[in-house]
């Protein structure tokens, strides 16, 4: 079963069963479970030894992201324990008066932070939430734009994590430099750059269809803030003020962004853009939220903002809410090594289906594009997927640098970040469920219908630019885009209309 179709059926079970049951922790296992017995040759003892065994090495390699969410689960109850998250929300309510004020300020944080798609994820969201709160806007709204402003803006920044992982997934001896290439690919990348599209027209035209458009709603006919939180309300018992969430969050930016260049070599003598393609973000994450704890303890305790004890309270506290983030992150990775090469190989049976059926030339970027959507889906990870499929693209095109290869290429990297986008056992999509404390099946389940427009429109425009022109593909995608919008509009307003007068 390794290397066959079989390999896919693990994270087809989980998500499938995930969506199902509303269910996600037994969803995954089960997945993972098959997996193993299907590895294991049905032997029950040996599937439960190498079921762990995955995840042991799973936790172990992304202990750094586990530290980070920890250190930051703990500045986030800090601030709420403070008074200082309050403040803001009080502060920032006064300041921007609108619901699309409130979502056009969250989406331009998402963007700023392009840095890493982690970092994103759980800094835009503890910022934004209360503000968020204050104009009713569903917390599974708010995971949304924090989603759609993690992966498929870092995807299109030269600085960021995402840079480094493309340059170093080129194949072994490629006379093709990896960051030109990826800055190549920056204006092909379709779905990244619709999905930009896609967020500014839902705040200017204040309009949400679809599951969203229900939870919309039923937040606001039930004016409560966080019906659906995973997260246990923190105590409030400081006296903090507006600079008590604005100093540790800039701190937790700027320290983030030093760790980084760092890691990457700066001291060594590389250039701040080498520095930031070879740093290693995850140390980074941690190093600079680390520091950022330090100068919050300093901040809160030389002012009395808290007391000591109230200090060490939030350190539980904040681990505590961070809990299930690292329950979903450890069963997705380990999910995800069920399914690699040293196991059942999902990629493997790709990269055979791939080379053995040849496909024309002229599809290829609308072939690549679904193959990584589907494959980033079933295994939650957009990195290893464009891991995969660019060497096996350098392959096909025989290393030759040319205009239809960089289009492909973006193709993957576009269909990466939209499956890694809809897949329930994501590490980003679990992030922004988690950043915006939003409960994790129904942020999938709201954001799905958005994220599957932007992905059509792209096919469509990946398989014109293949025909045709390369530079083709991003207007008619935005053309298609923006009329499937402007008709959804008028559909979802004549309906609304309709009900309006039945219930009259």
């Amino acid at each position: 079963m390794v290397g066959t179709f079989w390999s896919l059926i693990p994270p087809i079970v989980a998500i499938a069963l995930a969506l199902i049951t509303k269910e996600v922790y037994f969803s995954l296992l089960i997945g993972i479970l098959s997996g193993a017995l299907f590895f294991t040759g049905f032997n029950p003892v040996k599937t439960v030894e190498t079921t762990f065994g995955i995840m042991g090495e799973k936790i172990g390699s992304n202990a750094n992201i586990i530290i980070f969410l920890v250190l930051l689960g703990i500045l986030v109850a800090l601030m709420a324990k403070s008074g200082a998250s309050r403040a803001y929300g009080n502060w920032a309510s006064k300041a921007i008066k609108t619901k699309r004020g409130a979502l056009a300020a969250t989406s331009g944080l998402g963007v700023l932070i392009f840095v890493d798609d982690y970092f994103n994820c759980l800094t835009v969201g503890t910022v934004m939430s209360p503000v968020t709160d204050r104009h009713k806007i569903s917390r599974a709204k708010l995971a949304y734009i924090i989603d759609a402003t993690a992966a498929p803006v870092c995807i299109i920044a030269p600085i960021s994590s995402w840079a480094a992982a493309v340059g170093s997934s080129l194949p072994e001896g490629s006379t093709i430099d990896g960051f030109n290439l990826f800055l190549r690919t920056i204006p092909f990348n379709i779905y990244a750059l619709l999905t930009i599209v896609m967020i500014v027209f839902l705040i200017v035209f204040n309009f949400d269809f679809g599951p969203m458009k229900k939870y919309e709603v039923l937040h606001r006919e039930k004016e409560t803030i966080n019906e659906n939180s995973e997260r246990e309300t923190i105590k409030v018992t400081g006296k903090g003020k507006v600079m008590d969430l604005i100093i540790p969050i800039v701190s937790l930016i700027v320290f983030c962004i030093m760790a980084m260049l760092y890691t990457g070599g700066i001291l060594e003598g590389e250039n701040v853009v080498t520095a930031f393609s070879n740093c290693n973000s995850s140390l980074s994450l941690v190093l600079g939220s680390f520091f950022a704890l330090v100068v919050t303890f300093i901040l809160y305790m030389s002012r009395r903002v808290i007391t000591y004890k109230e200090f060490t309270d939030s350190v539980i506290e904040g681990f505590r809410a961070m809990v299930p983030a690292i329950a979903i992150l450890s069963l997705a990775w380990t999910l995800s090594g069920v399914c690699s090469a040293d196991y059942l190989d999902a990629g493997g049976f790709v990269r055979h289906v791939v080379e053995t059926y040849s496909i024309p030339m002229t599809i290829m970027p609308g072939v690549f594009f679904l193959i990584a959507l589907g494959l980033a889906f079933a295994t939650g990870t957009s990195w290893g997927t464009f891991g995969i499929l660019i060497p096996i693209t350098m392959a096909v095109f025989g290393g030759a640098d040319s205009q239809l290869m960089v289009l492909t290429i973006a193709s993957i990297l576009a269909g990466a970040v939209c499956g890694d986008h809809v897949s329930p056992i994501s590490d980003t999509t679990i992030l922004a469920s988690t950043g915006a404390n939003c409960n994790h099946l129904e942020h999938v389940s709201t954001q799905m219908p958005y994220a599957l427009i932007v992905a059509g429109c792209s096919f469509v425009g990946y398989l014109i630019a293949g025909f045709t022109n390369a530079w083709l593909g991003l207007p008619i995608g935005f053309v298609l885009l923006i009329a499937a919008l402007v008709i959804a509009k008028k559909k979802f307003s004549s309906e609304e209309q309709v009900v309006g007068k039945k219930s009259k």
